[in-house]
């Protein structure tokens, strides 16, 4: 092999690889909203589980993407072990979409795909999903231009069959050279696209290719274990059980392969639709095999890897950095579920507020303190990684939610301010042992639950169910009730002052106690607008 020709395929490699991250990024841009729902459909059984994997990966062109979200959502415990074994079991069956579509043989379409793609991105460039579109097109161009690259620097291997026909005679010498070639690159699109490319030039033949395919399978799962790395153990978990599924499949169809390829042979008279066809099968077949026996298999990862103790877990639990690497859009989902976790804090930190103000529950007072900081922390690192997700590239729909998100977490964390800021009224009238009268406090803590179930309205802005118009307009009616309220407690205060029935010093707290009540209210009716978006008047 020349120095050009190793450049040659090199290069035709590269543009086969970038040509996939782009069809990967401009698809998830494409499918925005309706990709997070189908990752939000949490699924209670493996048969869903492997529908969801198989759907989102054929969505966004890359198995590789489907399997880092699945351990992130396990790590974070927005899965189960069980329904994430399913979910890999999909998005190994959706990632042979990429090799059937190159069996086709649409070469010639290559430069329509690229010409009508340059179009759209240059004349579109204001109109996003046009623009999206466009670089989803010219990915597909480059897909075939960079496997007519591949087969041109491989044209001087004609006159050297020997070295492909021992992978036939070897079969475990062919699935260390799928498994090594798809380490290398870690693509197993690109090693099926290389083994069709070689296939269709005449130099590999069905019995060899097989055995790639297989080993491309194994190799796969390097994707699965980087993104475990320094993650819980339930991520490892799902990293194990993504590795054991495809070694286990190869081992078990491996002995019957002179069976499996008089199969594939009878799938089709082209080389090409051959191997692609073999790559599909392989993966449907192990599917099948397995699915009945999910939850043993299950149970085994965990005697291989147990279970970590479980602890409570006060910082940021959905933010993993992987997301954005690979799925920007799905990240920003990531962010929406960091603020239902957010809000779930504020209404627990509520609670404890009621029990040390209302209660005199002192033992309370450092869990509220601690947890205003634990917000504090929250809130920056959602602004953190809502900028890291920015600079990855999102826009429309998605962007507007992500920037709805981080203003409403700036409210949370506001929130949690006023709820210890009511923790230093109570230390201030204990100290100077003049408390609010029996029928103040009792108007207070009406007061207070009324705005505590505005909060909870607000927090189920972030979903899973749609936060719908009717739901913001019983938010916008509570939060004018407790204004309303408010009015009325102030006037009822007034009163009590002129009487005598309290002393000015305590009147003045009182005050400002209602005013950081209503201030709570008004904060939850501004988190219901922004995800709406929609403005509130102060």
């Amino acid at each position: 092999m020349s120095f050009f020709t190793a450049m040659q395929l090199l290069g035709g490699v590269g543009i086969f690889l970038y040509a996939i991250k782009l069809i990967s990024e401009s698809l998830q841009m494409l499918a925005g909203e309706r990709l997070r729902n189908i990752i939000g459909m949490f699924t209670k059984t493996p048969v869903l589980g492997v529908f969801l994997g198989t759907a989102v990966t054929m969505v966004i062109q890359s198995s590789s993407a489907t399997t880092v979200m699945t351990v992130s959502f396990v790590d974070a415990g927005l899965m189960t072990l069980t329904q994430a074994i399913g979910v890999i079991m999909g998005a190994n069956i959706g990632t042979t979409v990429t090799g059937q579509i190159l069996a086709f043989r649409v070469k010639d379409l290559a430069y329509l795909f690229i010409m009508i793609g340059v179009l759209l991105i240059f004349s579109c460039s204001s109109r996003k999903r046009l623009k999206h579109l466009g670089e989803g097109l010219l990915g597909f161009g480059l897909l075939f231009i960079g496997m007519q690259t591949m087969e041109s620097s491989m044209a001087f291997l004609r006159d050297r069959q020997d070295i492909f026909l021992a992978f036939s005679d070897n079969p475990l010498l062919g699935l260390a050279a799928g498994t090594l070639l798809t380490l290398l690159v870690q693509s197993s699109s690109a090693t099926v696209g290389l083994t069709i490319a070689l296939g269709t030039q005449g130099l590999l033949p069905l019995e060899a290719a097989v055995p790639i395919i297989f080993g491309d399978n194994i190799g796969t799962t390097i994707t699965a274990v980087l993104a475990a790395l320094g993650t819980g153990r339930a991520a490892r978990q799902a990293c194990t059980a993504h590795v054991l599924f495809n070694v286990i499949g190869v081992c078990i169809w491996m002995p019957l392969m002179p069976l499996w390829i008089g199969f594939i042979e009878a799938s089709s008279s082209s080389i090409g639709h051959q191997i692609a066809n073999a790559h599909t099968m392989f993966n449907i077949c192990n599917t099948i095999l397995f699915l009945p026996f999910v939850k043993p298999f299950a149970a085994l990862i965990r005697k291989l890897i147990p279970d970590a103790e479980r602890i409570d877990r006060r910082d940021a639990v959905y933010l993993d950095p992987h997301l954005i690497q690979r799925t920007p859009v799905v990240a920003v989902s990531a962010v929406r579920h960091e603020c239902r976790h957010m809000g779930e804090m504020v209404l627990d930190l509520l609670h404890h507020t009621e029990k040390v103000f209302f209660e005199q529950k002192d033992e309370e007072k450092e869990t509220v303190k601690q947890m205003e900081d634990r917000l504090d922390n929250l809130e920056s690192s959602i602004r953190s990684y809502a900028a890291d997700i920015m600079q990855a590239g999102i826009d429309g729909r998605d962007a507007e939610i992500l920037e709805a998100c981080v203003v409403s977490a700036g409210d949370l964390e506001r929130i949690g301010d006023k709820g210890k800021r009511l923790i230093d009224f109570y230390e201030y009238r204990k100290k100077r042992g003049d408390d609010f009268s029996p029928a103040a406090m009792a108007e207070v803590r009406s007061l207070f639950l009324e705005t505590r179930r505005a909060v909870g309205l607000a927090v189920s802005a972030f979903g899973p169910e749609e936060f719908t118009a009717q739901d913001r307009e019983r938010l916008d009616g509570l939060a004018e009730h407790v204004r309303s309220l408010e009015n009325t407690l102030r006037a009822n205060h007034a009163s009590r002052l002129s009487e005598g029935h309290c002393s000015p010093e305590a009147g003045l707290v009182f005050i400002d106690v209602l005013g950081a009540i209503e201030q709570i209210a008004y904060r939850s009716r501004k988190i219901a607008a922004h995800m709406a978006g929609k403005s509130v008047e102060a």
